[in-house]
């Protein structure tokens, strides 16, 4: 049931119920999975899931990418600034989904599929290592239809920010659309996030069907270095360069200039914005090593930090170093969560 409160900031993405735990070696052999690798589920592995949750002790997280932004941004903006969306199934894993979101302060508006369950990741940990298994189910299946529901786009008009998640690239691009043509003729802001290399790989017409419409650009070097080989850029290793010519591509609202976001793990975020032939780098917040208690969705929260910034109308370097703070804070966590009691984001010059 969706309300008429307007949220500032709507994303859309694939939802995940992470469930995670410390197994062991026996426990990755009976599933055929590896110690350090993410699959993608066949039936084989389906059983995983009620085995983490009943014989161990098991974290529960609402994940998939975008949604793991999502909470990152309402984790750093005030009470009800954001509203999630994405397709789950009508089960329990659904109902333990939302008890999840609901205790972070996450709005989220599923979609209800009434044949497929809904998407499950099993994160087996051992050591320092983690195996990831992911049955993405009813998150595979979003439909157009839901976005364009009287009710849920009331919530889109209402909004003045949309962040879309890369990996929607593979489900329903015609909402990735429908998004993108709204914001440029209102004058909105329209993030991407590219999420991985495979997509501008193997899913190159839909993301370059909505490359006139980016306002923001939010990608790391390898998926970088992905976009500039499949799409005849004269530098494919050249991150600066490649961030240059991302920024400058053609756009639909002129009103706004596009600008590319590259993180680099430890090395220095770059920053190109279009017409603009100065490309700015940014060091990234220190943390010791010691302190590092999972790297997983570490992107994520970056990019929850620094769409938060944008929301609260920010300087550009004061959105970087808030996706910085988030980014380590998570690093601190196990998965990609972030810190309770809330803390408070203060600037790190």
């Amino acid at each position: 049931m969706a309300a008429n409160k307007e949220f500032a900031l709507l994303c859309l993405g694939n939802p995940l119920l992470d469930i995670q735990a410390v197994g062991s070696q026996e426990l990755l052999d009976k599933y055929g999975l590896k110690a350090n690798d993410a699959i993608l589920a066949d039936p084989k592995h389906l059983p995983l899931y009620e085995e983490l949750l009943n014989n161990y002790d098991a974290k529960l997280i609402a994940g998939g990418a975008a949604q793991n932004t999502a909470r990152g941004a309402q984790y750093s903006l005030p009470p009800n600034s954001v509203v999630y969306l994405g397709g789950v199934g009508d089960d329990k894993y659904a109902a333990i989904l939302k008890d999840a979101v609901r205790e972070v302060g996450l709005r989220v508006e599923y979609r209800v599929d009434p044949k497929e369950p809904t998407g499950r990741c099993g994160v087996v940990i051992t050591g320092h290592n983690r195996s990831l298994c992911t049955d993405l189910a009813a998150a595979n299946h979003y439909q157009l239809d839901h976005l364009k529901s009287p009710e849920i786009w009331k919530l889109v008009e209402g909004a003045q920010f949309y962040y879309v998640g890369g990996y929607h690239f593979t489900v329903c691009p015609p909402a990735i659309q429908a998004l993108g043509e709204h914001a440029a003729a209102n004058d909105k802001v329209f993030i991407v996030n590219m999420s991985a290399p495979f997509i501008p790989e193997f899913f190159k017409d839909p993301l370059d069907a909505s490359a006139p419409y980016w306002d923001y650009v939010i990608c790391n070097e390898t998926e970088a270095e992905a976009y500039a080989k499949t799409h005849g850029l004269a530098n494919t290793t050249d991150i600066k360069a490649i961030a240059r010519d991302i920024a400058n591509l053609p756009k639909a609202n002129t009103k706004r200039a596009r600008t590319v976001v590259v993180t680099h793990g430890t090395e220095p975020t770059v920053i190109a914005v279009q017409g603009q032939d100065d490309v700015k780098e940014y060091p990234v917040h220190a943390i010791d090593a010691s302190k590092i208690n999972d790297t997983n969705g570490a992107g994520d929260a970056f990019a929850g930090g620094f769409v938060a910034g944008l929301v609260q109308g920010k300087p550009l370097e004061t959105c970087i170093d808030m996706g910085q703070w988030l980014a380590r804070l998570s690093l601190q966590e196990l998965g990609p969560s972030y810190p309770f009691p809330k803390q408070t984001y203060q600037t790190s010059s």
